[in-house]
């Protein structure tokens, strides 16, 4: 959004954006990245060949439900961003419960077990390429949200550019569950979430060059 038809908005006392329109933007920019992801994924790294016993087990709805509650969190949050001087304390604490929520169940798993496995729990098999494969995942839909965002009139561009690649990690981790095999909480709070967070920083870099009126 150009700086003149938000200082035109405010003065007549217009809304920038009805909620609804932002949202239906977000969501589109949203699907046609998530799509984009869903091929990258096929094309390059696959399907888990053992998807669908995966589907039965509860350790797997737990690792989508937690990607699905943070996209969900962050997707709010970049709502309230667009909109100048909207308070944002209500969404964040919507982005801490899913996180906690996991460490969690990752501390009372790794209490339980013996500690010979706790390794092998936290690091699974596949632990050094899983957050560069979830940050992979996230670029179609880091590009897409950026596109959304710029017709809007954030205020916060380096925390909005932050939340904007959250929710590209946790779309981009989303798609990656259908690949990935590890299942364990300890993994998905460790790895999972450092996936996320590398988009997020590359987005904060990226929000005052790129979201900048």
């Amino acid at each position: 959004m150009k700086t003149t038809d938000l200082i035109s908005m405010l003065a007549t006392g217009v809304s920038v954006e009805p909620v609804i329109s932002q949202k239906r933007r977000f969501g589109v920019a949203s699907a046609m990245g998530i799509v984009l992801a869903s091929i990258l994924m096929l094309i390059s790294i696959r399907l888990n060949p053992d998807i669908t016993s995966a589907l039965l087990t509860t350790n797997f709805w737990v690792k989508l439900g937690f990607v699905a509650a943070m996209a969900l969190g962050s997707f709010e949050l970049l709502s309230r961003l667009s909109r100048p001087g909207s308070r944002i304390n209500f969404q964040l604490v919507g982005l801490l419960v899913p996180v906690l929520a996991i460490w969690s169940l990752s501390a009372l798993i790794l209490l339980k077990a013996d500690s010979t496995e706790r390794e092998s729990l936290i690091l699974g098999q596949t632990w050094m390429v899983c957050p560069f494969l979830i940050s992979m995942l996230s670029v179609p839909v880091l590009i897409s949200t950026l596109w959304a965002m710029r017709e809007t009139a954030p205020t916060r561009l380096k925390l909005t550019g932050a939340v904007v690649g959250l929710f590209s990690g946790a779309m981009g981790a989303a798609v990656y569950c259908f690949h990935c095999p590890e299942v364990e909480a300890p993994f998905i709070s460790t790895w999972y979430l450092l996936g996320m967070l590398i988009p997020a920083v590359i987005g904060a870099l990226c929000g005052e060059r790129f979201l900048r009126w």
